[in-house]
Formats: C-alpha cells, structure tokens, sequence
C-alpha cells in the first residue's frame, strides 16, 4: 500500500468518524430534550396523583375547595415569609373579608368551572372524544374561554382522578367519556 493511498483511507476514517461523532451529539441533544420533557410530564402527574389523593376524603361533591368561592379564605391561607410579596391583594379594612369576596364574585361574571364545562360537554357524547375535540368544542360553545391543549389534557385527567370521567386508551390516542351513575344511587367523590 503507497502512502498516498494510506493517507486517503486514514482520511476516509477521519471523516467518517467526524460524521458518526456528530450524529452521536445531536441523538444525545435529541435525548435529553425528550428526558427533560419526561421529567416535566412526571412532575405534573405526581402534582396531578397528590391533588387526586388530598382531596378524595371529601364525600359531599359540592363541598369540594374548586367550588367554595363565596366562603372567606382567610382560615386557609398561610401566613407568607418575612419579606415575601403576597400573592394577592388583602381586602380593605373597610369590608371584612367575607364581604369582599363576595363583592369581588359578584362584580365578576361568574364562570363555570373548566371541568364542569368539560365534563358537560363529555355528557352531550355518547362515544368516547379526544382530549382536541373537546377544546375544539369548548372554544366554539364558550368563546371566552381559551385553555391551552394542555390545560384541557391536565382538566381531563384529574377528572379522571377524581373518577368523573373514564379515560380510554385507542393505540396512540387518549380518548374521554363520561361516567353515568348506576342504578339511580349517588357515588362520593
């Protein structure tokens, strides 16, 4: 074998490994992106298994924290680090907070719930709908609402946590529908 022909052959190898080593790095780019993406969608499940938990002791449905809107909040709220900004504005020292809760509803319209809209909606179906359907629907029927794809996914599943809703897996496809009570009893949540 000549040199000159060593040299193309060491150079072929040269070249080819530059190319394996870069296809290499952006597998590796690719695969962490989806690792982090995987961390990000466990971290909202665990969020979304704690929610199901902390709140399936509650046997009334209507007594459920999502809709004791007219209730003072002050016997729940935690008092806030030194130095830290509140999350929201305390009420006047005109009103007491009672009172101010209440003027605030009643100033704002009062909006439904996402998962009751959801939930009704699921009810006008007598087959199972995808999580896009859905929000396709709520957009058209209630245009003042506009959650993003992943609220409505994240609304679904803890209406499933909350056995609400029935999830239904089709190959690739997460379908929702309805649970109908049985025998005319009611079920606690």
């Amino acid at each position: 074998m000549t040199s000159q022909s060593a040299d193309t052959l060491r150079s072929r190898y040269v070249a080819q490994a530059a190319s394996d080593l870069k296809e290499n790095r952006r597998r590796q780019q690719e695969l962490a992106e989806k690792i982090a993406m995987l961390k990000q969608e466990e971290a909202l499940l665990a969020d979304i298994l704690n929610l199901a938990q902390r709140y399936e002791d509650f046997a009334d449905p209507s007594r459920l924290p999502e809709q004791a809107q007219d209730e003072p909040v002050v016997t729940k709220a935690k008092p806030a680090p030194a130095g830290a900004a509140p999350r929201r504005p305390a009420p006047t020292k005109a009103a007491p907070a009672g009172k101010a809760a209440k003027a605030g509803a009643q100033g704002k319209s009062h909006q439904p719930l996402l998962g009751n809209l959801l939930a009704g909606l699921l009810g006008n179906h007598n087959e199972p709908r995808l999580a896009k359907e859905l929000r396709e629907e709520l957009l058209e029927k209630h245009p003042d609402r506009t959650p993003t794809p992943q609220v409505v996914r994240n609304t679904l599943e803890s209406l499933v946590a909350k056995g609400r809703i029935q999830r239904l897996k089709q190959q690739r496809s997460v379908m929702y529908t309805l649970v109908k009570p049985t025998g005319g009893e009611e079920t606690a949540d």
